[in-house]
């Protein structure tokens, strides 16, 4: 692949040059990653026979060289290992990812508003780019509904984990007599697919509306019918996508996420595993939940399929869900399902 970026006419084709350069250097991230392993693997072995043929003085000397060495690897190939795991399809993709309050107002809106600034500080944590596609402002605060497109390396492989129902305990800041409210927003994560994946979709299929944007706007955003709204009629399956001035650009930005969710739809019913994708998240409501974050009485944040959790709500809520995604991609793995998965407190 690096000799025919050097051919000839290379350059002609600047789009699917960057493409082959994209995919050219995440294979050198992977294979960098072991070669450089398997080094430090070796110098490991040269440090013991070093200590096998070494003085009682140079064999203490040598053993606390190799412990710290060793100690620091246990932490790399953490990471070599959970990235192994991402070997589906479309792992290594950005991820289109939408966020929607449950039943219950204002609650509810704050908890979807909270999510989604947990979720963005967690891109900022792996280095990812978020760009927002659409915002439904709630009634009194926060937020109804919300999808962002994470740009990164292995975006979906990760974010995917996060799909599904999430619960909120705490004492109601919008409660004047401070009672404990329970909230739930549900996240769907579908991965974006590349021009290579054909989705046919028919014009009388789809719906077009469009409208003017909502939000704080701004000139050219309020004043226009920009926002674009899609319904493919045979799924029912509506996108919206409002971040753009040009309606022309709303409506490609909704045209690339509806392709995404008709996809993903009929790969889960060619396997007939809905629940691995839709049917888990089920209704936002009691029973449905993957994750509980409790603030009152006690501080916690569990993991119900995984049963990983922390005490650290404080963290995990500025960002910190590594654990999370690591135990649940531990559990769908073969080596790890049916065992027991160490609670991270």
């Amino acid at each position: 692949m690096e000799a025919q970026m050097g051919a000839p006419g290379f350059w002609d084709q600047p789009e699917k040059a960057q493409k082959h350069i994209a995919i050219v250097n995440g294979l050198k991230r992977t294979i960098g990653g072991l070669v450089a392993f398997n080094k430090r693997l070796d110098d490991a072995s040269v440090m013991v026979e070093l200590i096998e043929s070494a003085t009682p003085e140079e064999e203490e000397s040598y053993a606390k060289e190799l412990t710290a060495s060793v100690t620091a690897m246990v932490a790399d190939l953490d990471n070599l290992e959970i990235a192994s795991f991402l070997t589906g399809q479309f792992d290594r993709n950005n991820a289109i990812f939408s966020i929607q309050a449950g039943a219950g107002g204002t609650e509810s809106n704050d908890w979807a508003d909270i999510l989604f600034r947990m979720y963005a500080r967690w891109c900022e944590r792996k280095g990812y780019t978020i760009e927002l596609m659409d915002v439904q402002p709630g009634d009194t605060a926060g937020i109804s509904k919300a999808t962002i497109l994470i740009r990164g390396e292995n975006a979906y492989g990760y974010a995917k984990a996060e799909r599904g129902v999430h619960r909120l305990v705490r004492i109601s800041p919008f409660d004047s007599n401070k009672r404990r409210h329970t909230s739930f927003c549900a996240v769907d994560v579908v991965a974006e697919i590349t021009e290579d994946i054909d989705v046919e979709l028919k014009e009388e299929d789809i719906r077009v509306d469009v409208y003017r944007s909502s939000g704080k706007g701004g000139q050219g955003v309020n004043t226009t019918d920009s926002a674009v709204r899609l319904t493919h009629a045979p799924t029912g399956i509506v996108v919206v996508c409002q971040n753009e001035r040009s309606q022309i650009k709303n409506k490609a930005s909704a045209m690339v996420v509806l392709k995404a969710r008709i996809y993903e739809r009929r790969q889960d019913e060619q396997r007939a595993e809905m629940d691995k994708f839709y049917g888990e998240k089920g209704e936002i409501g009691f029973g449905a939940q993957i994750r509980s974050y409790v603030l009152q009485p006690y501080q916690m944040v569990k993991d119900l399929r995984t049963g990983v959790s922390t005490s650290d709500t404080q963290g995990v809520l500025d960002g910190d869900l590594d654990r999370f995604i690591t135990g649940w991609l531990r559990a769908g793995c073969p080596r790890h399902r049916n065992k027991d998965i160490q609670m991270d407190d």
